[in-house]
């Protein structure tokens, strides 16, 4: 058992750096990717005491070198959609069992017992490709779920609507999961005033659509779900953890993830409480790839660790990070 594993015990702030210190050693000493990525920076084990010493690696990484800190042998290599002719990030999956009781206990902790509710899943652009972590995680809590009536729809969109009503006037709780473009299409065949249901969208157009901003968008969609909030998933194929949001687009981590908000004028410092910023993820599931990831989403913190997506850095395909230039 490898001694980082307990990190799905966390209880205090104190005990997260501890345990977070611990894995940089660890990925350091582990990760060559890594620790040649921390030698320009001039970091490396003896110099880094706190986590805004961390060095993040740039999430581009995961579309060009095999990012990993074990010897193990790879399990699943989970690839992310991009748009076509853009290079698939690849995460590099050497034990499931970590992914799955990360989304399980996270799912626990927000929602419950997955067993309590239908689980139905909107999510064609992820279901059309081989290698989606989302579609693993979602598979997981639908069979988990044991309701028949749980399960994944493509494009059939009006065998959706007729489940959804049926299922969420019978009483029983209810959630959907879908990628944003396909709830906005339902919405649009159908006006709904859901009781037991709660949406979730797990973000992006996917090319599908123009891109709205969050609170047009949940604006639309609350109305047409006929629902007072709409949930979100904040994750993506470089992290075995998930951020939740229940509603306002304010996403909380699992005790085992935090986020940090850099500058984007310089991506070696960080920015106050409510100031917009790049998103670094410490994600420490990622102990057998990388735990310290600079991912292109801008967004902002507040001082109880919650914090908002607001969007992208412009430039997407550098993935938003001016420490590519070292």
């Amino acid at each position: 058992m490898n001694p980082y594993l307990d990190i799905f015990s966390i209880g205090s702030q104190k005990e997260f750096e501890k345990i977070t210190l611990k894995v940089f050693r660890h990925q350091y000493e582990h990760n060559q990717v890594y620790q040649d990525f921390c030698s320009l920076l001039k970091k490396d084990k003896t110099n880094v005491k706190s986590l805004e010493e961390i060095p993040f690696l740039p999430i581009q990484f995961f579309k060009s070198h095999a990012v990993l800190s074990t010897s193990n042998p790879i399990q699943e290599t989970f690839t992310s959609s991009g748009t076509s002719g853009m290079i698939s990030s690849k995460h590099l999956v050497t034990d499931l069992s970590l992914y799955e009781q990360s989304f399980r206990k996270a799912f626990s902790q927000f929602y419950g017992n997955s067993e309590d509710y239908v689980i139905l899943a909107l999510l064609p652009s992820y279901l059309e490709r081989e290698g989606s972590s989302l579609i693993y995680m979602v598979n997981d809590l639908i069979e988990s779920s044991n309701h028949p009536e749980s399960g994944f729809y493509l494009h059939n969109y009006d065998e959706l609507v007729q489940q959804l009503i049926k299922i969420d006037s019978s009483g029983k709780d209810v959630l959907l999961i879908g990628v944003t473009y396909a709830l906005l299409d339902v919405v649009e065949k159908q006006t709904f005033q859901l009781k037991n249901t709660i949406i979730m969208e797990t973000g992006g157009m996917k090319g599908k659509r123009k891109e709205i901003i969050r609170e047009e968008l949940h604006e639309i969609l609350g109305n047409g779900f006929g629902v007072s909030a709409i949930h979100s998933e904040y994750g993506m194929t470089e992290l075995l953890s998930q951020a939740y949001s229940l509603g306002n687009g304010i996403f909380e981590c699992p005790p085992w993830m935090q986020i940090l908000i850099r500058d984007t004028e310089d991506a070696l410092t960080y920015v106050d409480f409510g100031k917009t910023g790049g998103i670094n993820v410490i994600d420490l599931a990622n102990i057998n790839s990388c735990s310290f990831i600079a991912t292109q989403d801008l967004g902002k913190k507040y001082p109880n660790h919650s914090f908002e997506v607001l969007g992208r850095f412009d430039s997407s395909d550098i993935r938003g990070c001016n420490l590519m230039v070292v």
